[in-house]
């Protein structure tokens, strides 16, 4: 189990006693001190688990129609042991240690829909892919080193766009 802290505006967020109750998850940011690399992603702090009924809870059943074989329980998530899906850090986390990393919550969200597009927002906020960060990918499309350099050298140089990609500024209107 991690003993390294989530923190929020400076607040250490230990328990689920800390979030304000009605927070269905948050978007956060893993950065390695050692290099200043980081990552970018989203946690949930509760999970719909498929539980098999047993022979016991079966033979209670006495609600009308066919008796269920399984039934969904909400469960507290792995957040505070969490630190993130990417292999790349998975592997540093080992090679380094928890302390050359610090855990940051950058925004609470209410719903599933808050909580993806406030990952997306800050992955483009904090321009993952022209960097060299962790985050490989923007909701689930990989990218490559290759592309991250034609990338970077593309908004810095202004040159023509790759046909059929969607760029940050478009989204925002920066350019």
């Amino acid at each position: 189990m991690s003993y390294k802290k989530w923190l929020y505006q400076n607040q250490e967020f230990k328990t689920l006693e800390d979030f304000p109750p009605d927070t269905f998850g948050f978007v956060y940011k893993i950065t390695n001190i050692c290099d200043g690399r980081f990552y970018v992603g989203r946690k949930v702090l509760y999970n719909n688990v498929s539980k098999i009924l047993t022979k016991k809870e079966i033979a209670e059943w006495d609600k009308p129609g066919r008796v269920p074989k399984k039934r969904k329980i909400t469960k507290e998530s792995d957040w505070q042991d969490y630190w993130g899906s990417n292999k790349q850090i998975k592997q540093d986390l080992k090679d380094l240690g928890e302390d050359c990393f610090t855990r940051e919550i950058l925004t609470l969200c209410k719903s599933k829909k808050q909580l993806s597009y406030y990952e997306v927002y800050w992955q483009m906020n904090l321009n993952v892919l022209a960097i060299d960060s962790y985050n490989d990918n923007i909701q689930g499309i990989h990218t490559t080193t290759i592309f991250k350099e034609d990338f970077t050298e593309r908004i810095y140089n202004k040159k023509a766009p790759i046909k059929g990609l969607i760029y940050a500024w478009d989204i925002q209107g920066l350019f």
